[in-house]
């Protein structure tokens, strides 16, 4: 087990794990200006989009294909956004839905065929991690998918519950409840590891 064995513990390795790669990504963003078009928008927010769809599906071709398809849906939706947050916000939410999308068929398609272990994850990006960062990431991946969206938008997204609320389709108590035991369970995940 990493860390401590209280949930306290786990809350503040996946805070870190999930806040150093917000890190990360914020760091380039914060260098750029303000999106001024669809195209600095797709400068700046594609890597970040499609590492919160790494987190929600674990599979980077797949990632890819969920933000080009957010990014496609942006393009059509563009001339009806208010400013570029709202851009932003609408990409998150198409990036969370297409991550549902994904499982849902993936769940459906393992109905049909014998389960079988991607190896999702490059060699290049756990390398990146810490031994404790590498567990909390594979222990998030045993997660149910909505427990897994939730703690990602708010360690990784950074997210408000509100904000997760909104992007989730959920009420906010549901966030919070959903949150709670998602901590739990990744605590019972990493105990058993």
């Amino acid at each position: 087990m990493v860390g401590d064995s209280s949930g306290l513990g786990v809350e503040r390795s996946v805070e870190r794990t999930l806040g150093h790669l917000r890190a990360l990504d914020t760091a380039s963003a914060e260098a750029a200006e303000r999106p001024l078009t669809l195209e600095d928008l797709y400068r700046q927010q594609r890597m970040r989009m499609v590492r919160l769809a790494i987190l929600l599906v674990d599979d980077p071709a797949t990632a890819e294909d969920v933000v080009q398809e957010a990014f496609t849906g942006l393009y059509r939706n563009w001339s009806g956004l208010r400013d570029a947050k709202a851009a932003i916000g609408y990409l998150r939410t198409a990036v969370v839905n297409g991550s549902r999308s994904v499982l849902r068929r993936r769940k459906t398609a393992r109905e049909y065929q014998p389960p079988h272990q991607a190896d999702a994850r490059s060699a290049e990006s756990l390398a990146m991690l810490t031994a404790e960062h590498q567990a909390v990431v594979a222990a998030l991946a045993e997660l149910p998918p909505r427990q897994r969206e939730v703690l990602v938008l708010r360690y990784y997204g950074d997210l408000s519950e509100a904000e997760i609320a909104e992007a989730t389709g959920v009420s906010k108590g549901t966030v919070k409840s959903t949150a709670s035991r998602a901590l739990d369970a990744l605590q019972r995940i990493m105990r058993s590891h």
